[in-house]
């Protein structure tokens, strides 16, 4: 195991940004950058041992400072969306920035996508840490937050979040990487075959905030719980698959403890690659890329509309605003901690 540091170039601000390079003994690569703590690239074998990259991305700085899809984004304070871009804690309402209609989404400005990180690297792992301070975005509370990426000899991608603030405020933070396991310019990612360890996923209005409501997937194209291609039932006359003009939605995961379990699972037939999903999370959004349109990305490709998928691990979106919804409040002087890990097979 080691970790090699290149320059990856400078922002327009003039900061030098770094990539770090994690290898395992399988000869599986993870890059990341000090910009964002953004994923740039995850090398995976196939079924014949040949590496392909995996995850969709930008060969430059500049293109990771405008990122409208997130690709390979940390995420936070609050990932996903909050209704009406305002919430109420301690008696106090706090106002978000209003950036997806009325609503709030990902945080806002600046994103923690599009920030400098401090890095450390371990034999086999690189952290990024920073404080965002109190009220940056609209939240209370200097937040101490930090991500680890670790890279294990199990093929595994190994993310563990920390956070601790000096006020009560919200912590939800979630990684947006696009995954398509035919490589990253493989195209339609609608072949994959998704399971989802989910019995319900969360009802929406119109411009997907959830209203508090469980709707069982039994008999509707939402149910994952037997593995199926994501075209199968994409394009099915259901409103919420019209609504947001295909899959993004939380899955209210089935989980048998507050422990990291494996919740989810993609395989792609033609490279033979599996990857399997595990969190300690309640939720999972599952988003096919509907908004993509025609992007840059690495080495000339362009991506377009599904043409990666994502697994957002996260509390419920909302979920401050809906009671019934386990709470992502972090109390001042209490430390967050939460793993996900993108297993390949």
């Amino acid at each position: 195991m080691s970790v090699e540091k290149i320059n990856f170039g400078k922002t327009s601000a003039g900061e030098e940004v770094s990539m770090y390079t994690l290898e395992n003994k399988n000869g599986m690569k993870a890059q990341f950058i000090d910009y964002g703590a953004n994923l740039v690239s995850l090398f995976v074998p196939d079924k014949d041992g040949k590496l392909a990259d995996v995850v969709l991305g930008f060969d430059n700085v500049a293109a990771y400072e405008v990122n409208g899809c997130f690709f390979g984004s940390f995420i936070g304070r609050h990932g996903n969306r909050i209704g009406d871009a305002k919430f109420e804690l301690n008696g106090t309402t706090y106002e978000l920035e209003k950036n997806d209609g009325k609503n709030n989404l990902h945080g806002g400005t600046p994103g923690y996508n599009k920030v400098m990180y401090q890095a450390e690297t371990g034999e086999n792992s690189v952290t990024f840490s920073r404080v965002s301070p109190d009220m940056e975005q609209g939240y209370p509370g200097n937040l101490e937050i930090s991500v680890t990426y670790t890279l294990t000899d199990d093929n595994e991608l190994k993310l563990d979040y920390k956070a601790k603030s000096d006020k009560d405020t919200l912590c939800n933070v979630t990684n947006h990487s696009y995954f398509n396991l035919k490589g990253h310019n493989g195209g339609d990612i609608t072949d994959h075959e998704v399971w989802i360890q989910a019995n319900g996923f969360t009802e929406t209005t119109d411009d997907l905030i959830p209203t508090g409501k469980i709707i069982d997937v039994t008999g509707t194209p939402m149910d994952f719980r037997t593995k199926k291609a994501i075209g199968k039932d994409i394009g099915a006359d259901y409103e919420p698959l019209i609504l947001a003009g295909g899959y993004d939605h939380n899955f209210a995961l089935d989980k048998k403890t507050k422990g990291v379990e494996k919740v989810a699972e993609v395989s792609e037939s033609t490279s033979g690659r599996t990857m399997e999903v595990y969190t300690d999370l309640p939720g999972m959004q599952l988003y096919t890329g509907n908004f993509i349109v025609k992007e840059e990305g690495k080495e000339g490709a362009e991506y377009t509309k599904r043409n990666g998928v994502c697994f957002e691990t996260q509390y419920f979106p909302n979920s401050i605003n809906i009671p019934s919804f386990e709470s992502c409040l972090l109390k001042a002087g209490d430390t967050f901690t939460s793993t996900t890990i993108y297993k390949f097979c």
